[in-house]
C-alpha cells in the first residue's frame, strides 16, 4: 500500500516542483565551473531540485516542495531582514552556497535568502507548515515581515506553522542564516573555513529540501517506532501537541500490501502503543524487510491526520558467541561487520548529494562491493539516505558531528538529542557514536554523562563513547583505529571489541582530483597493488575476527574527498579504484593463499640493523651514493621512541627530523617483485640511490609494503646500492624502519 501510495505523491511532488519553478526557468543559473563534478549533476536544473518527498518515514499525500531558485545576498550582523525587498543574487536551494551546484560557489558566514509562492487553494481552511530538512547553522525565518522564530542547529530537522502569517495570493519567505563554521563551538563536523588534509569544505545555509504541507488543528508532530522481536511487537508512540483530551490513534502494518496487524491507542510522546507483528520477517543486511506503516488521527470519530510510514523488525545487543566471545549482535546472532568510513560530501553539492539517484547509488555500491555496513562519518545525513540504507540492507553506525563541546556543551548535548530522536526508527541505524577520536571530548565524566543521555533517550542501540583514542571504559563497544593496520583490541566482559578505522589506501587517478596536491594513509602505485594490498589487509582483519575476537572493522573510505585519495572510489563516483570482485570476496572473507615475504635487505623487527644518522639538517646531496656520511653517528633500528604502537625502537630518536643512510647489499640476480616495508610515524621520505622511491605521509602502527617509485627501481644494481630516508615528526609517538623485501604470489591451487 505505501509503495503505491509514494509512487503517486512522488508524481504529485515532482509536477508542483515544476510549477513552483516556472517563473524563473529563464534564469540564467548554471553549475560554477573548475572543479570536477558528479555525472548527476547535469539531471539537477532550477526546475528539478531533490522532487522526491524529503521524509519518507512521515509521509503526507499533500505538500509543496519549494527547491529551486530563490534570491540570495550577504549579510552582516545585526541588519534588519530585507523584507520587500529583492536580492540581487540568485541560488539553487537547497545547494549550500559554497557548492557548485548552489550557482554560488562562495562562502559567506551570514546571508540571506528570498522567495515568493502561492498556497494552494485547496488548501483553505487547514493550518499550513513550512519545513527545513536542515540549515546550517543559525537561521531566522520571516514570512510576510512576520518573525517565526530562529533555529541553531545544522544537522536537524524543524518546522514553523505559518497559517497566522499567510495571506491571499503572494506570500514572501526570507530566512537569514549565520554560520561560524570551525570558528565556533557548535557541531559542524569536517568544515573548516580553511579546507586541508582531513577537513573539507564548508557546507553554509539551506542544504536540505523545504518545503509546504497542510495540517488539520490537530496533527501529528513526531513518531517513535521501537521494535521488539522478542516479544513480537512494534512500540509506536505518536506525540501530537496541543491542549486538550489525547487524540485516537489507528495503527495499521502492511506486509506487501496485505494488512498483518492493527492496533489503536491514544496520542502520546511518553505511552506507546503495542502493535504485535506475528511470525515477524526480520531486518538483516542478507534480507532488508520492510514493513508499511498507515497511522491515522482521530478526534470525535472524526480523521484530522494521517501519514504512511514503514519499519523494520530487527535488534541489535551485546552477547557471547560459541565460544564465549563478546560479540555485537544482529537478530540474537553474531554478525561481523565490515564496511567503509562515510564521509557524505560531494565535489558537485559538498553536504548534499546532486540527486536522489546520487544518494541511493553510493549506497549500492557500498553493497556491491561486499560491505554490509557503513560508518557515517561526523556527518548526518537527509532522511532519504538512511531510507535506501534501510531499503537495500545497509548497517549504519551513526556518528555525532563533532564540535568543540567543552566549550558549548548543552548545544552539543541539543544536537545529540536532536540526532538520536530525529533519526531513530531507522532500523538501519544501529550504533550511535557519541565522540569521534578525542574530538572536543570532555573527561570521563562527561564523556560517561553523554553515553548515559543516550542511553536514556533510545535504549534499543548500541553506542560507542568514542570511536579511537579516548575510550573512557563506558558504552557497548571498545575501539581502535590503526592505519595502515589492521589491529584489535580485547573484547571485554560487556563491551565488544571494533576497529573504528583503518586502510587509507590512496591512489590518485588523473582526470578525477579536486585539486594537484592530494594524499592518503599509504599510498599505492596502481590498481594492482591497491588491490593487492587491500586483500592482504582484510586477510589481517578476519584474523583479527578469530582471536582475539573483533566484531567489526571500519576501512577508511567509500570515496576520496578533496584532497584524501584514501577512496575507494573517485569523488565523482567514477571509478572504483580496486577490483570490485577481489574487494569483495575480501570483505566476505574469501581469500587467496596469501603471498610470501622475503627480506632482501632486512628490517629491524628481527634483527636490528646498523644505519648512519643525523638530526641535523644535511647538505641537500645527502642522499646520494657518494655523499660524505663520516661525520654522522651510528646507531641500531628502529629509530624513535619507546611505546610508539607497533615500534622496535633500538635507537632512541625524540627530534623534529632525523635523516638515515645505509648501504644494502643485493644479489647478481634482482628479485623480481622488490618491495619496499616499512613502519613510520609521521612522513617518510625514502630514496634509493640518490632517487626518490616513496614518500608515505601521516603515521602507522605496524610495517607494510609499499611499491618502489619506477625511477629508483631502475637504479637498483647487483651488489652495493644506498638506501636513504628522512621521517619528520610533529606530535606523538615516533618510529622509522625501514628495509626492503621481495613479495612472492602464493601457487593457486589448480583444479582438475
Amino acid at each position: 500500500m505505501y509503495r503505491t501510495h509514494r509512487t503517486k505523491i512522488l508524481v504529485l511532488a515532482a509536477f508542483v516542483s515544476v510549477l513552483a519553478a516556472a517563473a524563473g526557468a529563464q534564469a540564467q543559473w548554471k553549475c560554477v565551473e573548475g572543479k570536477i563534478v558528479s555525472r548527476w549533476a547535469k539531471d539537477v536544473s532550477p526546475g528539478r531540485v531533490h522532487p522526491e518527498y524529503p521524509r519518507p518515514q512521515m509521509v503526507r499525500k499533500d505538500w509543496m516542495n519549494l527547491n529551486g531558485l530563490w534570491q540570495y545576498a550577504p549579510a552582516e550582523a545585526n541588519q534588519p531582514a530585507p523584507i520587500g525587498k529583492t536580492l540581487d543574487g540568485e541560488i539553487l536551494v537547497p545547494f549550500p552556497v559554497e557548492s557548485a551546484l548552489s550557482g554560488v560557489g562562495k562562502h559567506f558566514e551570514r546571508l540571506w535568502y528570498r522567495r515568493t509562492f502561492k498556497v494552494p487553494a485547496e488548501w483553505k481552511g487547514r493550518r499550513v507548515l513550512l519545513n527545513f530538512g536542515a540549515v546550517d547553522w543559525e537561521s531566522a525565518v520571516y514570512v510576510n515581515g512576520k518573525a517565526l522564530g530562529t533555529h541553531r542547529g545544522g544537522y536537524d530537522a524543524f518546522s514553523y506553522d505559518i497559517t497566522g502569517a499567510l495571506k491571499d495570493g503572494e506570500n514572501e519567505l526570507i530566512v537569514g542564516v549565520f554560520d561560524p563554521t570551525d570558528k565556533g563551538f557548535q557541531p559542524h563536523g569536517k568544515q573548516v573555513l580553511h579546507p586541508g588534509g582531513i577537513m573539507y569544505t564548508p557546507a553554509t545555509g539551506i542544504w536540505q529540501t523545504v518545503w509546504l504541507e497542510p495540517v488539520g488543528l490537530r496533527s501529528i508532530e513526531s513518531l517513535s517506532l521501537v521494535p521488539d522481536i522478542d516479544a513480537g511487537c512494534l512500540y509506536v508512540a505518536v506525540d501530537v501537541p496541543g491542549k486538550g483530551d489525547l487524540p485516537d490513534v489507528t495503527l495499521k502494518a502492511f506486509d506487501d500490501g496485505k494488512e498483518v496487524a492493527t492496533a489503536t491507542g491514544k496520542a502520546s510522546d511518553v505511552t506507546r502503543i503495542k502493535l504485535p507483528i506475528p511470525n515477524a520477517k526480520l531486518w538483516s543486511p542478507d534480507s532488508p524487510h520492510l514493513y508499511d506503516l498507515q497511522v491515522t488521527l482521530s478526534e470525535y470519530d472524526k480523521q484530522t491526520d494521517a501519514v504512511t510510514s514503514y519499519f523494520g523488525m530487527r535488534k541489535t545487543s551485546i552477547g557471547k558467541d560459541d565460544k564465549g566471545i563478546t560479540r555485537m549482535m544482529l537478530n540474537n546472532k553474531f554478525v561481523f561487520q565490515i564496511g567503509p568510513l562515510d564521509q557524505g560530501f560531494w565535489p558537485d553539492g559538498i553536504y548534499l548529494a546532486p540527486t536522489d539517484e546520487a544518494l541511493r547509488y553510493d549506497i549500492e555500491a557500498t553493497r556491491k562491493l561486499g560491505f554490509n555496513m557503513a560508518r557515517k562519518h561526523v556527518k548526518v545525513e537527509s532522511d532519504r539516505w538512511y531510507y535506501w540504507a534501510d531499503k537495500l540492507g545497509l548497517l549504519v553506525w551513526q556518528d555525532m558531528p563533532a564540535g568543540d563541546t567543552t566549550k558549548d556543551r548543552p548545544q552539543f548535548r541539543k544536537e545529540l538529542t536532536r540526532l538520536v530522536q530525529g533519526m531513530g526508527n531507522h532500523p538501519s541505524i544501529i550504533m550511535w557514536v557519541v565522540i569521534n577520536e578525542g574530538w572536543g571530548q570532555g573527561d570521563a565524566a562527561d564523556t560517561k554523562a553523554l553515553v548515559d543521555l543516550v542511553r536514556k533517550l533510545d535504549p534499543s542501540r548500541l553506542i560507542d563513547n568514542a570511536s579511537g583514542w579516548a575510550d573512557h571504559k563506558c558504552g557497548d563497544v571498545i575501539d581502535m583505529h590503526s592505519y595502515p593496520g589492521p589491529g584489535s583490541p580485547m573484547p571485554e566482559e560487556n563491551r565488544a571489541a571494533v576497529l573504528g578505522e583503518f586502510g587509507g589506501l590512496g591512489l590518485p587517478l588523473k582526470g578525477h582530483l579536486w585539486q594537484t596536491e592530494n594524499w592518503g594513509y599509504a599510498n599505492m602505485a596502481d590498481r594492482d597493488q591497491l588491490t593487492s594490498k587491500y586483500v592482504e589487509l582484510l586477510r589481517g582483519v578476519y584474523r583479527f575476527k578469530d582471536a582475539p575476537g573483533l566484531s567489526a572493522a571500519v576501512y577508511t573510505q567509500t570515496t576520496d574527498c578533496e584532497g584524501e585519495v584514501n577512496g575507494l572510489m573517485t569523488y565523482d563516483r567514477e571509478v572504483i579504484k580496486a577490483d570490485a570482485e577481489k574487494m569483495a570476496a575480501a570483505n566476505r572473507g574469501e581469500f587467496p593463499p596469501p603471498p610470501q615475504i622475503k627480506p632482501v635487505a632486512a628490517t629491524s623487527e628481527q634483527t636490528p640493523a646498523e644505519w648512519k644518522y643525523t638530526t641535523e639538517k644535511p647538505a641537500d646531496n645527502w642522499s646520494k651514493p657518494d655523499f660524505d656520511d663520516s661525520s654522522w653517528k651510528v646507531g641500531k633500528g628502529g629509530f624513535g621512541t619507546e611505546g610508539t604502537p607497533g615500534a622496535v625502537v633500538g635507537t632512541k630518536w625524540n627530534t623534529p627530523d632525523i635523516w638515515l643512510r645505509r648501504t644494502i647489499v643485493l644479489p647478481a640476480k634482482l628479485p623480481a617483485d622488490l618491495q619496499i616495508r616499512l613502519h613510520h610515524d609521521e612522513d617518510a621520505d625514502i630514496y634509493i640511490n640518490g632517487i626518490r622511491a616513496a614518500g608515505e605521509a601521516g603515521f602507522v602502527s605496524e610495517y607494510y609494503e609499499v611499491a618502489i617509485s619506477p625511477k629508483a627501481l631502475v637504479s637498483l644494481k647487483p651488489g652495493k646500492n644506498t638506501l636513504a630516508v628522512h621521517c619528520k615528526q610533529t606530535a606523538g609517538g615516533q618510529f622509522i624502519d625501514v628495509g626492503l623485501v621481495e613479495v612472492v604470489p602464493a601457487k593457486q591451487p589448480t583444479g582438475k
